[in-house]
């Protein structure tokens, strides 16, 4: 039985940025919903048990795709929640200047590719054997799916994710994520 990770901060911790009743919706519906729903499917089979990212990689090529992309939502958005953490884990900007040349060209890189997912899915953020990328990638696939190493950090472009404050304004919500949320002191 798979149950939710609980959130470190209240539903209104991430305002003006993020509200409490997108939080509520995206936290309390969505994320919900995906764990409820891997768990009907799961309990009484080989995957009840075993962890999300075994199930991910076990499950993306085989005829499973309603176990694959509900137990790769559940993961996600528990690691996308984490990184919205007002106690997040911290992105070493020594190495985002190594890897992308500065804080800013890395996140002009990381907002391009943001927005030009067409449609649903996620923008990460991997380190692969020292190597790090900027891939994004549709609906619930992930860098365990993909195998493209560590993920390091991503942001969900579903739009369930920001419409109720951001309209469809991807780009104004991917600012807000990157100079309000992941890199609030070095904004700019």
């Amino acid at each position: 039985m798979f149950t939710p990770q609980k959130l470190s901060y209240a539903l209104n911790a991430l305002e003006p940025f993020i509200s409490a009743r997108t939080m509520d919706f995206h936290y309390n519906k969505h994320y919900m919903g995906y764990i409820a729903k891997l768990n009907e499917l799961t309990t009484g089979t080989v995957w009840q048990n075993m962890p999300l990212e075994q199930i991910i990689r076990d499950s993306r090529h085989l005829d499973t795709p309603l176990i694959y992309n509900n137990a790769a939502q559940v993961w996600n958005h528990e690691f996308f929640f984490s990184h919205i953490a007002p106690n997040r884990p911290r992105i070493s900007l020594k190495l985002l200047n190594e890897h992308f040349g500065s804080l800013a060209d890395f996140k002009r890189r990381f907002k391009e590719q943001a927005l030009a997912r067409f449609g649903s899915g996620y923008c990460w953020l991997t380190d692969q054997d020292g190597l790090w990328q900027i891939t994004s990638a549709a609906n619930a696939d992930n860098p365990i799916a993909l195998d493209l190493g560590k993920p390091l950090l991503g942001i969900d472009v579903w739009e369930h994710a920001y419409y109720l404050d951001y309209q469809n304004s991807r780009a104004d919500f991917v600012d807000a994520y990157l100079n309000n949320l992941v890199f609030p002191q070095e904004a700019g």
